[in-house]
């Protein structure tokens, strides 16, 4: 896992260097495997691969008030860092995606993930070299640190244990490690491991609408 912590100081140092905005308040400036917010994800997919990838999430948010609003997409590719890479990119309520290009397919979250199958300490010893990183990159931002049951596992033995960085706009950036009661993670397919995400308010207020 040595790979993870290199790239992402590299990415660090390439900011401090050539761009003096780094630490504005703003969470474009900052891309998991070349993607940021706001780019359209047909910058990265074709519509074809787009629409097939969204077929095999579209289920996940049906218990959202607008479960279509949004769809969320998988990236498999061989990333220099991540394992997967997904993204959540912009829909209308009427499930049909939008024709403008520069509305079309627009990425709203992005989430890069890294494995760490029964092996939490190894995953939270990177998650905090990561957090550290990021909150240089973001000095202005408020960091609050929490420890929580996954919502998904009745048991309440599955946790979440993340650091997050708030941007005044209601964005915010995070690095958490996700440990799974090992029966429901193998029950449900689960992977568990290391998320860091950039997340937007907008997807986030869609995310607490709840039916």
């Amino acid at each position: 896992m040595k790979k993870l912590l290199i790239p992402l100081f590299s990415l660090f140092l390439l900011f401090l260097l050539s761009s003096p905005s780094v630490f504005a308040d703003d969470i474009s400036n900052f891309s998991i495997e070349g993607m940021s917010i706001g780019d359209s994800l047909l910058d990265y997919m074709t519509e074809d691969e787009i629409l097939e990838a969204i077929e095999l999430t579209i289920n996940l948010y049906t218990h959202l008030k607008e479960p279509n609003k949004y769809a969320e997409v998988y990236l498999f590719k061989d990333f220099p860092v991540y394992d997967k890479v997904a993204v959540f990119v912009k829909n209308n309520s009427a499930n049909q995606y939008l024709v403008d290009k520069n509305e079309k397919f627009t990425i709203l979250q992005i989430r890069g993930l890294i494995t760490y199958i029964e092996d939490f300490d190894s995953c939270i010893e990177k998650r905090n070299e990561i957090a550290e990183i990021l909150s240089s990159m973001f000095p202005d931002t408020q960091k609050t640190e929490k420890v929580f049951a996954h919502s998904s596992d009745p048991s309440r033995d599955s946790i979440i244990d993340g650091v997050y960085l708030n941007f005044d706009s209601g964005d915010v950036i995070s690095a958490h490690c996700s440990n799974f009661e090992e029966i429901f993670r193998k029950k449900h397919n689960h992977t568990e491991g290391i998320s860091v995400a950039v997340r937007t308010t907008e997807i986030m207020s869609w995310m607490r609408n709840k039916k």
